[in-house]
């Protein structure tokens, strides 16, 4: 793979959350990565939470399904799943989505400045398993569905109204991510021959209307790409990843994650983190299992993906060994935490907070391997900036 330079600097906007929860310096990146020490050294003994951890980092219990958030009255939801940060005052809230069908929905805890939790709440209902979705640099959370002919729900962290975006597409959405130099909102779906979307509003800041395209590219991992209009963003009666000619295929989209000029977005079908290069129209692979050497591979089941002001990618895995994985700017790629004793479950929703020194994810199946276990963490510790 030819070596190029990129910036994994993120364009100041009116929310850090956009970005992944925080800004991003520039660093050099060329892909795909390698094995290799992490930044932040092995991993320890399992805490009491049953977390293994760097040196020097703790977690503690957020929520967990079915119970009660501390210090609220409010019963955290089921399955949670994606989840993103929003600056709060000196505080600050994580959204995280419900993925079970019917209900969905979301909601959102809300932290002081010193990390205290002080309230807890929904912020949508009555929608279908709502798997992961991204943040607007206007301080909304888009809530995706990952179902057939799903929509995008614009929610308000804060409580309140929450709107389904019909020109946002029809389609299995995944993830969502927005570029506010290009002004636009990336799209991911989550089938076996799935697409990259991408969604231009007619007015910046208002997904009331807009028009809906999708990355046209050859076969390879690499090269260039184009954008073609969906005709038919209600993908009825013709799948809208099925109306544009030479609309390029992708296993399984999830995470997704813009910053500095670059979008990167997972496929579990295959395990592969891929980069968009969007100053010049191409894109190559960040990462793949199969290209790892020497082995074995560290993430596995590749799923969410998040963003650090270092440039590092934190990636969380649905299945493997239950990781979160760090891809540096110098293309290592090297476990950051792991949970034990919970096989059955998947790590969903990795966010950090708008200082970038506390981490939120959830188990999403937890100790029970049911829907009803899951259980939402923060880690906190010395993150490099």
């Amino acid at each position: 793979m030819e070596r190029r330079s990129f910036l994994r600097g993120a364009v100041i906007g009116t929310s850090v959350a956009a970005f992944g929860g925080t800004l991003m310096r520039g660093a050099a990146y060329a892909a795909p990565a390698q094995n290799g020490p992490g930044p932040y050294g092995s991993l320890g003994a399992a805490d009491a939470n049953g977390i293994q951890l760097p040196s020097g980092f703790t977690s503690r219990v957020i929520a967990r399904s079915g119970q009660t958030v501390s210090g609220t009255s409010y019963t955290w939801h089921n399955a949670p799943d994606g989840g993103a940060c929003f600056a709060d005052g000196s505080g600050w809230i994580y959204v995280s989505n419900s993925e079970i069908n019917p209900g969905g929905g979301a909601s959102a805890v809300k932290f002081n400045s010193s990390g205290t939790i002080t309230s807890a709440y929904r912020i949508l209902s009555n929608t279908r398993q709502n798997c992961a979705g991204g943040a607007t640099p206007w301080n909304t959370w888009l809530s995706c569905e990952e179902v057939s002919l799903g929509y995008v729900y614009e929610t308000n962290p804060w409580g309140g109204t929450s709107t389904r975006r019909d020109a946002m597409g029809k389609f299995k959405h995944e993830a969502a991510a927005a570029d506010p130099v290009r002004q636009v909102i990336y799209l991911t779906e989550d089938e076996s021959d799935g697409c990259l979307y991408r969604f231009i509003p007619t007015t910046w800041g208002n997904l009331s209307s807009g028009t809906l395209q999708v990355l046209k590219a050859g076969t390879g991992t690499s090269g260039s790409f184009t954008w073609g209009t969906v005709p038919d963003p209600d993908g009825s009666p013709t799948a809208t990843r099925n109306q544009v000619s030479g609309a390029k295929r992708f296993n399984g989209g999830e995470g997704c994650h813009y910053a500095g000029d670059t979008v990167w977005f997972t496929t579990k079908g295959d395990n592969r983190v891929w980069q968009v290069n969007l100053l010049n129209s191409t894109y190559e692979l960040a990462y793949d299992d199969n290209l790892v050497n020497p082995g074995p591979a560290p993430l596995t089941g590749v799923d969410n993906i998040t963003g650090s002001s270092s440039g590092d990618l934190f990636v969380a895995e649905d299945g493997g060994n239950l990781e979160i994985c760090i891809i540096t700017p110098n293309d290592v790629v090297a476990v950051f935490l792991r949970i034990t004793g919970q096989s059955s479950s998947e790590i969903t929703g990795p966010a950090f907070s708008p200082n970038g020194q506390r981490l939120y994810f959830s188990s999403q199946r937890g100790t029970s391997g049911s829907s009803s276990g899951g259980i939402t963490y923060e880690v906190t510790g010395p993150f490099r900036s």
